[in-house]
């Protein structure tokens, strides 16, 4: 080759420090995260372990216990996740985390499912013993516990879940009963008759957390009640009454009213003329009714005229029942009562008052000096045999495919009504009725003996001191922190309104109410030897034995004929209230009271509840220190889930086809304090988040593959930038624990996620990107940012390690092979040294001002004046002296991410560029002058200075000069 000849450029590539990891930018989850739970497997009780041995603080979250039927919903994955979060929080806090999943094990779902099942096998479940019947109840709860858990922990659920809980294991049912003893002891427990709300279709009474509410249409009847009792002008008159409910017409015994609101007595004059049917109004019909409700009553009526005779005064009238004519059975007297309960809002003015079918209809009835209560239909919803005129016709039908329908009772009074000439009008309205939250189907109010836990008696004990039970709660409340505040409220108005406790069921599924009464005058027998006996026996033999075994084997020396022993089943409330009992104390590893309860919001009406008023009536207090609460989770269109609609999202779906870390991602930016949405276009947008936060973690890594503790940088020799980044830092850190220590894991989340962005990616990174590939590994400036570099990836995989422990797992292995699991880290310290508000308000400033050369940059580019920023050399005038002093020590084509770039102090030209909102900042967009480099494309007029790279600027040529020295 000629001396002459143009020598070939050479290819720099092999001397830029590209970012180098083997951390994939595709996760294949669904993949990756059963391998990483393999290695999880003594990972929970490992970390405890450490923690203990530390002297670590202990922390407990006693879980609510989920229904040991089917497999887990996306509510349930709800659930579980918020606790994991609150687990591996406080773990990563430093603290030993007590949290022992547990199962509720009895009640109806389950007995129903064992009824088909013995259905199936032509077995009636009358036809089949006790013992059988819960053996298989027991046997088809495990078999749920099993697969749950294994859901659960699919998701990355740390737990004990080796040591879980279950209300049906012997030592639970055996403590779950000696709970209930202490309440009978105490004098708390009464056998008492009155209207419950009672499901014919599961043949039980159900407590107000076993209901919900559903829109229900109803029959409607006016019923005239002729009055036999009176002043002289309402002789020969009527009351008339409306009701939704005409099967209670036989239970009638007395009307309601209230004094404060005006009746009249009104003689109907006219009928609606051309009707296609006769009314069964009369001219000549003289009715007493609610002045505000006269109007709409005649309406119904298809009455078109009427005379308003005066007012009247209710107080001592006596009316006959509308069936008296019919049958003797019904010749009785129906007084009048006067009741605050009434209303003039709907209705007549009036309330048909039957004690056995209604809460309000008892007090009144009960208030009135009257103690019989009729007893009108059974546990089936028929009609008793004595019952005039109806015996045995049902209310709700309650087998087969009309099951929960009404049943003949409605129309056959109706029937009876127009016969007896009693009936005003009828007519159908949709109302909120009252349904089982398990069956689904209606439920009626039914007078019945039942068991009790008394809310307003005084207690004379050393725990109460003469409070009651509704006190100590009210005061508990009063004490116990709530996410979200607005929790207190809503349990304490439940709480201040409940009746009392009703806490027996006429099932077998349960724990017992095992206790004997005296036939003689009803009452609980009270001995601890034989308290001690039944809870012996039980935790040997499980609450069967209470079930299998003789009177004699618990009663002792007492006689067994004189008692009578007591078979109801305990409320499941009262199960699950109890959990804390068995689940929390007496374990050396653990503490009661629990520092947190976390479930869903309608908790407050359940086991927040159970559990408060259980704790009260035992120990005074709550069992719980703080509570936390989350809504429910709703469809994209903000409609409830359900597998009829197609709508619903199912958790091991997820996990399958996106992996359980994007599930969790979802749960942690939600606010779970109000009702939360879920669907294929939200979990795109938090898999795109994902990878924003995914994307960060490998450009660490890739940008430290090579970092060790000899290259980093000490504080005092930090460039202004990486001082803001640490600065940063340490403010997240404190934000970080803030939102862990007060449970708002979406502010976490969004805060680390939010400086992700924008303070690494869109500031640090971008500006510092030349300096990581193109310094020489020795410099100050890249040495101090791979050290801040290190110090961020130190607490990004702490913080977020809570939320997406796969991905954090994945990545400090990548790492740190050899240093443990991550899952065990506690979240590092950060210096007070790294507080640096000066820095802040610094680069404050400079991005005000980078915004405006970036608006001039961008007109630059549309122009197409130039291809891209390092093609410019803005030169920036700055009028504001704060904003000028905040380059000082800055390199602003360096901030600017330009080849070149000045900045002047002055208002500048008035052609240069300006943005409104930026006072005092204008930019001349100049154009870069010299030689474009070969290795940062950085345009310099020194590019071929350095004679050995004439196609390099002078730091590229230092480095490459480096690159060649090391690698000959």
């Amino acid at each position: 080759m000629p001396d002459d000849a143009p020598s070939p450029k050479r290819d720099y590539r092999e001397t830029v420090f590209l970012p180098e990891t083997p951390f994939p930018m595709r996760a294949g989850l669904p993949t990756l995260e059963p391998k990483i739970l393999a290695g999880w497997t003594s990972l929970y009780a490992d970390v405890r372990r450490a923690r203990q041995a530390a002297g670590a603080p202990l922390f407990v979250l006693h879980d609510g216990p989920p229904y040991a039927n089917g497999a887990i919903h996306i509510g349930h994955a709800l659930d579980k996740l918020l606790k994991d979060f609150v687990v591996r929080s406080r773990f990563a806090m430093g603290c030993d985390v007590d949290y022992v999943p547990g199962w509720d094990c009895h009640g109806l779902p389950i007995e129903w499912k064992i009824e088909e099942a013995f259905r199936a096998e032509g077995r009636r479940k009358e036809d089949v013993s006790k013992a059988e019947f819960r053996a298989r109840c027991r046997d088809y709860a495990q078999g749920w516990i099993t697969a749950q858990s294994q859901e659960f922990q699919r998701l990355g659920v740390l737990g004990d879940w080796a040591h879980r809980y279950a209300t049906m294991d012997y030592a639970s049912e055996a403590a779950i009963v000696a709970e209930f003893h202490k309440f009978v002891q105490s004098g708390q427990v009464y056998r008492g008759s009155k209207p419950v709300m009672w499901s014919p279709v599961e043949r039980t009474a159900l407590a107000d957390a076993e209901i919900e509410y559903h829109d229900h249409v109803s029959p409607t009847v006016w019923v005239k009640f002729p009055i036999i009792e009176g002043p002289h002008e309402a002789r020969g008159a009527a009351i008339v009454i409306w009701t939704t409910t005409p099967w209670t017409i036989p239970a009638n015994r007395a009307i309601a009213y209230n004094p404060k609101i005006n009746y009249a007595l009104y003689e109907v004059t006219a009928l609606e003329p051309d009707l296609a049917f006769e009314p069964w109004a009369r001219p000549g019909d003289r009715l007493i009714l609610a002045e505000s409700l006269a109007e709409a009553v005649f309406a119904a009526a298809k009455v078109s005229g009427w005379r308003d005779l005066g007012r009247v005064d209710m107080q001592g009238m006596v009316a006959r029942h509308p069936l008296a004519a019919l049958d003797p059975g019904y010749g009785f007297e129906v007084p009048l009562l006067a009741g605050d309960h009434v209303t003039d809002e709907a209705g007549t003015g009036f309330v048909h008052t039957a004690p056995g079918h209604g809460a309000d209809d008892y007090a009144v009835w009960i208030a009135s000096g009257h103690r019989e209560i009729p007893e009108t239909v059974d546990e089936d919803g028929a009609y008793y045999p004595h019952v005039p005129l109806f015996a045995g016709l049902k209310v709700l039908e309650t087998e087969g495919k009309k099951a929960g329908k009404f049943g003949p009772a409605n129309n056959a009074v109706i029937d009876k009504l127009i016969e007896a000439g009693n009936l005003l009008a009828r007519g159908r309205v949709e109302h909120s009725y009252p349904h089982s939250w398990r069956s689904k189907a209606p439920v009626i109010f039914r007078n019945t003996p039942q068991w009790f836990i008394r809310m307003d008696a005084p207690l004379e004990d050393d725990i109460h001191r003469g409070a009651t039970l509704r006190q100590t709660a009210l005061a508990a409340i009063d004490a116990t922190a709530f996410h979200p505040e607005s929790g207190r409220n809503r349990i304490r108005a439940m709480v201040e309104s409940r009746p009392d406790w009703l806490i027996s069921r006429q099932r077998a599924w349960g724990s017992p109410l095992a206790m004997f009464v005296d036939k003689a005058n009803g009452e609980p027998l009270r001995d601890e030897d034989v308290n001690g006996r039944i809870v012996d026996l039980i935790s040997q033999e499980g609450a069967d034995a209470w079930f299998t075994r003789p009177a004699g084997d618990f009663l002792g020396n007492h006689d067994a004929e004189r008692y009578e022993k007591v078979e109801d089943i305990l409320d499941v409330w009262f199960d699950s209230g109890s959990t804390h009992a068995f689940a929390l104390e007496g374990r050396a590893d653990s503490h009661w009271p629990a520092d947190v309860y976390s479930e869903g919001t309608d908790q407050h009406r359940g086991w927040f509840q159970s559990s408060l008023l259980e704790a009260c009536g035992t120990r005074g207090r709550a069992p719980y220190k703080a509570v936390m609460t989350h809504g429910f989770t709703l469809d994209e269109k903000g409609e409830k889930m359900s597998k009829s609609l197609g709508n619903s999202v199912e958790p091991q779906d997820i996990a399958k086809q996106s992996g359980a870390e994007i599930l969790r991602l979802w749960a942690a930016l939600s606010d779970y304090s109000e009702d939360q949405r879920i669907g294929k276009t939200i979990l795109q947008t938090t898999t795109d988040a994902y990878r924003k936060l995914r994307n960060t973690l490998r450009y660490l890594l890739g940008a430290l593959e090579g970092f060790g503790e000899a290259e980093a940088v000490g504080l005092q020799d930090m460039p202004p930038l990486e001082r803001y980044i640490l600065h940063r830092l340490w403010v997240l850190d404190g934000a970080v624990r803030g939102a862990y220590e007060g449970y708002v894991f979406s502010e976490a989340v969004r805060a680390v996620a939010e400086f992700c962005s924008n303070d690494l990616s869109a500031l640090f990174f971008d500006i510092r990107r030349d300096a990581l590939y193109c310094d020489r590994p020795d410099s100050i400036r890249r040495r101090a940012c791979r050290t801040v570099m290190s110090l961020a990836f130190e607490r990004l995989t702490a913080w977020l390690s809570p939320v997406i422990p796969f991905t954090m797992e994945e990545a400090w292995a990548t790492r740190f092979p050899a240093r443990g699991a991550n899952s065990a880290r506690v979240f590092p310290s950060t210096s007070e040294a790294w507080r640096d508000d000066a820095e802040a308000a610094r680069w404050a400033r400079v991005e005000r001002v980078t915004r405006v050369v970036t608006g001039a940059l961008e007109v630059e580019r549309r122009e197409k004046r130039i291809g891209g920023a390092l093609e410019a050399a803005p030169v920036v005038h700055i009028a504001d002296p704060d904003l000028l002093f905040a380059f000082e020590g800055l390199d602003p084509a360096e901030v600017f991410r330009t080849s070149q770039a000045s900045v002047v102090a002055g208002a500048g030209p008035a052609d240069a560029f300006r943005l409104p909102e930026v006072n005092g900042v204008a930019v001349e967009p100049l154009k870069a002058q010299g030689r474009k480099c070969a290795r940062s494309w950085r345009i310099l007029p020194e590019v071929g200075a350095d004679p050995l790279y004439p196609d390099l600027s002078l730091r590229d040529a230092d480095a490459v000069a480096w690159w060649d020295a090391n690698h000959p």
